[in-house]
């Protein structure tokens, strides 16, 4: 009777260990629009990577990690224009080298629109953010949509429309789930410089 019991009760931790595994353990593609936040002098910071009550920022060649992946922002500059894409009048291109490799424990769908760009705007907050342009403008860019392995790594291009008066960035990833809850939100920050180096 002993061992049933202790059977019974193992079985049921199981099940209930691999009930939260599945609510917490799928992600939806990152196409809503996150939390608008100001430069981060008034940012309460962590240490690269880590959380403070559910925010982590960190500055260019830091590891974020996440609940899914671990991502470094390597390198950005602004240009005129990436490919077949020219920016509206008044703005201009924001290139990231975004490497993204998989810590989870199975294979994870990736989207490009899973990372976006933000800046402050006081006379306009809720629309100082941008997605990535389509991978169709230029084959250097990361795909819109990927799968990567348990343990793989990319390394690849995100580019940006922004304004062309601005020189001060973050590039966030806020944390969804398949439930629609959002998990932590990140934020690395720089200050990006046309290609040719100067400001």
């Amino acid at each position: 009777m002993k061992k049933m019991k202790r059977l019974g009760v193992l079985i049921l931790a199981l099940a209930l260990a691999w009930s939260l595994t599945a609510c917490g353990g799928s992600r939806s593609s990152g196409t809503s629009v996150l939390p608008a936040l100001s430069g981060g002098s008034g940012a309460s910071a962590s240490s690269a990577g880590s959380s403070d009550g559910g925010y982590s920022e960190g500055r260019l060649g830091d590891v974020m990690r996440t609940y899914f992946f671990a991502f470094t922002v390597n390198s950005v500059y602004t240009c005129d224009s990436i490919g077949d894409f020219a920016p509206e009048e008044g703005k201009q291109v924001l290139v990231a080298e975004v490497s993204v490799k998989n810590t989870f424990t199975e294979s994870l769908p990736m989207f490009d629109t899973d990372f976006q760009i933000q800046w402050d705007d006081k006379e306009d907050p809720d629309n100082a953010y941008a997605n990535p342009i389509s991978a169709n403008f230029s084959d250097e860019l990361l795909p819109e949509t990927y799968e990567l392995a348990v343990d793989e790594q990319v390394t690849g291009l995100l580019a940006f429309e922004v304004p062309a008066d601005v020189k001060d960035y973050s590039l966030v990833y806020l944390e969804e789930f398949d439930d629609d809850t959002t998990g932590d939100f990140y934020a690395v920050y720089f200050t990006a410089k046309p290609q040719d180096g100067t400001v």
